[in-house]
């Protein structure tokens, strides 16, 4: 979340970062909570200047004759001091609970150098890599890979109902091999830690990394454990450190996780209802960063970097695009999507997106990191985006790579990992 000192201290600058948001934070009532956080404030010097004149009673109550009227005065006083100190000690925590409750509606500030815009059709586009030529004629990943009997939609739709897939034979392996070339990639070339964390979480965790409680209705959860399906590696990973203080001598720590990843959907309405672009259920190896503040800005270009990397070894075209802030995610304060190159569509679509969240989900889950021994612990920045989407990835390789013959060229970094197999036929 956001800091609170901002909304007391500097709320015009919280007003027109928000509104640089526009549909984004429009439900958040600004003025309600610059209220709320006035008063918060005000609940806390009202406190200070009690617990200060109760410590001042309670001196002049030392200092005074013992069986005097003047002490028995004074420690009547003082009495009355303390009733008033613990009113309104029970007034600041609960406006500090409300004032916690509401803030966690409220999406992070756009980073100064975030482009504006309104919309996904506002998002410059920082690089475009290999061919992404218009190609007549094109066949949709989930045409070819029916026809080579390696995705099996029926089944699935038997087994579970709408938006979900069955892989088949080297589809099955395709998909292995992918999450495998990632993780290595990431790890040998990288240089982050392997980890599989748990794919149920809890609420607090969930809360932490920004996905409760906006996003809730897009999540499917368990009854009556109240645990919820990860959506992405990153709640389960970033929260491996919350209520730590790390050595800021470690930073940056860097993580890679496989998980598959669950999303109810709720606001697709309809959208890619075939094939693998919106599953209910699907793969993801995800990257993770802590940093220090001043790592995160460089730690977001790399970052961007190792995500790219897959997609030059899978011989695949996409371009690289900064969010404009009206089509920024919730908690981040600045974003680079990659999109692959879809022939079918004749357009781009999003493989991974690589946030900087600053300290708005250190904040939330109480990450924090020492600089050094003795130093006072400071918020860590974290970063993470995918690396890569693991479903959008073989339904690229399907459309990109496939052949006259109908056969899919495997990309020579995956045929270890098949076995040796080229293609993939009929």
């Amino acid at each position: 979340m956001i800091d609170k000192r901002s909304l007391s201290e500097e709320p015009d600058r919280v007003r027109e970062a928000l509104a640089r948001r526009g549909a984004s934070a429009a439900h958040v009532d600004l003025d309600a909570l610059l209220a709320l956080a006035a008063r918060r404030l005000e609940s806390i010097k009202e406190s200070e200047a009690l617990r200060s004149a109760q410590n001042r009673r309670q001196q002049a109550v030392k200092d005074a004759p013992k069986g005097t009227d003047e002490f028995r005065e004074l420690v009547s006083g003082l009495r009355g001091l303390s009733d008033q100190v613990k009113a309104a000690e029970a007034e600041r925590k609960q406006l500090d609970a409300e004032l916690e409750v509401a803030m966690l509606e409220v999406p992070n500030l756009p980073d100064p150098a975030v482009p504006d815009g309104a919309s996904e059709e506002s998002n410059p586009t920082v690089r475009e890599v290999g061919d992404a030529t218009p190609r007549e004629g094109a066949r949709a990943h989930d045409e070819i890979g029916t026809a080579l009997g390696i995705l099996d939609f029926e089944s699935a739709a038997k087994v579970s109902g709408a938006r979900f897939v069955t892989l088949v034979g080297a589809g099955a392996r395709l998909e292995r091999g992918l999450i495998s070339y990632m993780l290595d990639l990431h790890t040998r070339e990288h240089g982050y830690t392997e980890v599989m964390p748990p794919f149920l979480v809890n609420r607090a965790a969930m809360t932490g990394t920004g996905q409760l409680p906006k996003f809730e209705d897009d999540s499917f959860r368990t009854d009556p454990d109240d645990l919820f399906l990860v959506p992405t590696a990153e709640v389960p990973v970033t929260n491996l450190r919350a209520g730590e203080i790390l050595d800021g001598a470690d930073l940056p720590l860097r993580y890679a996780a496989y998980t598959p990843c669950f999303r109810r959907e709720a606001g697709s309405y309809g959208q890619d209802t075939k094939g693998l672009i919106r599953l209910h259920q699907f793969n993801k190896v995800e990257l993770v960063w802590f940093t220090a503040a001043d790592q995160s800005e460089e730690a977001h270009e790399q970052l961007v970097g190792h995500a790219e990397a897959v997609l030059r070894g899978l011989s695949l075209p996409y371009r690289v695009v900064e969010l404009c802030a009206g089509d920024l995610g919730f908690g981040a304060a600045r974003c680079y999507d990659i999109e692959v190159w879809f022939p079918s569509q004749q357009r781009y679509r999003e493989i991974s997106s690589c946030s900087n969240y600053r300290d708005y989900q250190a904040r939330r889950a109480n990450i924090r990191q020492r600089p050094a021994p003795g130093d006072k612990p400071r918020l860590c920045h974290t970063l993470n985006g995918s690396g890569l989407a693991v479903g959008r990835c073989m339904a690229a390789i399907l459309e990109n790579h496939v052949q006259d013959d109908g056969s899919v060229r495997i990309p020579e970094p995956l045929r270890p990992y098949l076995g040796g197999m080229e293609h993939i036929g009929p």
